[in-house]
């Protein structure tokens, strides 16, 4: 006589299984493991049930064991992230403060390059050229301005006649 085999709980190990796989990835996933816990447990269960039902009817185990072993390691993986997560913030109290030290560190020297910067702007289009001259220092700055308001600054504006006006405006720093 032939023997019958019962595939009593296979169906149930076939989904222990694949939410065991998915449980897995989840898992080793950093940050998103820590959801990974839901459906390690369902999976646990799944298997588990699927193991009895299996024993009752001397039914093939080895989807359910699978399902059951995966399940087991990527929920202790997923439950290992808690801890990894709380040290990270037990870590993480000084991060702001550091972060905006670094912050006003780098502006402070931006600034000070800014302040001892030169600009130098030259346009040229259809035969004009305009050139600009600036710089940040304090004392230049001063001495122009009471210059223009001496009246003593020269004009360096020339208008030159070819075959149509063409204009040059050139303004340079006094030095």
């Amino acid at each position: 006589m032939e023997e019958v085999k019962n595939n009593s709980g296979q169906n149930l190990g076939i989904a222990a299984l694949i939410t065991a796989v998915i449980t897995f990835v989840l898992a080793v996933i950093p940050c998103v493991g820590l959801i990974a816990i839901i459906p390690g447990i369902i999976a646990i269960i799944l298997a588990s049930v699927g193991l009895s039902q299996a024993s009752r009817s001397n039914s093939p185990r080895g989807v359910l064991i699978a399902g059951l072993i995966i399940a087991i390691i990527a929920s202790m993986i997923s439950f290992s992230q808690i801890f990894v997560a709380g040290k990270i913030v037990k870590k993480a109290d000084n991060w702001p403060n550091n972060i905006h030290n670094i912050i006003n560190d780098v502006q402070d020297n931006v600034t000070k390059e800014i302040k001892d910067a030169n600009v130098s702007i030259k346009v040229e289009s259809n035969g004009e050229k305009v050139e600009i001259n600036t710089s940040s220092n304090k004392k230049d700055q001063e001495k122009t301005l009471e210059d223009l308001e001496g009246g003593n600054a020269q004009k360096h504006d020339t208008i030159q006649k070819r075959d149509s006006i063409q204009k040059h405006v050139i303004i340079r720093k006094k030095k």
